[in-house]
């Protein structure tokens, strides 16, 4: 990389999980300078290909979340003007962010995954697409953007926000504990147990307080060890790049076949006290060592 480059920052933008970006996003750009690169930040609008040209960015760092940001959209606007981005390309943001498609990537590659279907919005909230316990939520936005859970033994299904998409997704219900995996480049970290009162929704996500992250997760060794197989072979199997997230949920009384992958995220939060920051931390990774370690990777045709 050449030396003293001058790094854009995108945060914000228009999707669901603005806030969040917002917030990822100048960590990392506070980060960086920290690094020692010069930084921009950048919340772009409809004009961003004029906004990119006026800031004359030699890389641009993909703080971004949810549709645009996320799913190969600004991935290949990024591809088209030629500037070196962070985190995964197009085919992969794309793919990850499409949560049924991407299942059937990683089921291809022998990874556990909960049975589901896209279906209408009104058909989800005329009968039970499928016997409760499940979890209806769209299909590509992140952060457990309208997440429905049906209880067993719901008299009905559920009725859906106005803001919910046309067509929705319908998931058998995994039970048991949250747990979490980073892959950075070639590299899985570690696993966290993320312990909640309650549902992991967008408010035990974000919200002060909302959940508790215990690193490592105090679990056994054969189900820590198939958490970072499973993190690796799924960022390999969607054609990830940089730094990834994979979910996990754990039902203890069925041992290794109550592991399930949940959902890869190509864009995880990037607070330092968000999930994967805090795994690298745990690596002996600071936060700014880790905002360069993604820039220094960052390229084109990702």
């Amino acid at each position: 990389m050449m030396s003293d480059p001058l790094v854009a920052v995108l945060l914000g933008g228009p999707s669901a999980e603005r806030e969040v970006s917002l917030s990822s996003g100048r960590e990392c750009a506070k980060a960086l300078r920290t690094a020692g690169f010069r930084v921009t930040e950048i919340d772009p609008s409809e004009k961003i290909a004029e906004q990119l040209a006026a800031a004359a960015p030699d890389v641009v760092f993909n703080g971004l979340h949810g549709r645009w940001g996320e799913d190969g959209a600004v991935q290949g606007l990024l591809e088209w003007l030629r500037i070196p981005y962070t985190h995964s390309g197009v085919t992969a943001s794309a793919l990850a962010m499409d949560k049924q498609k991407s299942k059937a990537v990683l089921a291809a590659a022998g990874l556990p995954v909960m049975e589901s279907r896209i279906v209408p919005r009104s058909v989800a909230e005329a009968s039970h697409v499928l016997p409760p316990p499940y979890v209806v939520k769209p299909n590509n936005e992140g952060s457990s953007v309208g997440v429905y859970l049906v209880q067993e033994g719901a008299n009905g299904p559920p009725k859906l926000a106005a803001s919910m998409p046309e067509e929705v997704m319908v998931e058998t219900f995994a039970p048991g504990r949250e747990l979490t995996t980073a892959v950075l480049g070639d590299r899985a970290l570690t696993v966290t147990d993320i312990l909640t009162d309650g549902w992991y929704d967008y408010d035990a996500k974000y919200r002060p307080g909302g959940s508790r992250h215990e690193i490592p997760a105090d679990i056994p060794g054969e189900i820590a060890a198939a958490c970072l197989d499973y993190a690796l072979r799924a960022h390999r199997a969607l054609g990830c790049r940089g730094l990834s997230r994979t979910d996990f949920r754990w039902d203890e009384s069925r041992g290794i076949d109550g592991l399930i992958l949940l959902e890869v995220n190509t864009q995880p939060g990037m607070t330092p006290t968000s999930l994967a920051p805090e795994q690298a931390a745990h690596c002996g990774i600071s936060f700014p060592e880790l905002c360069r370690w993604i820039v220094e990777d960052a390229s084109c045709g990702r």
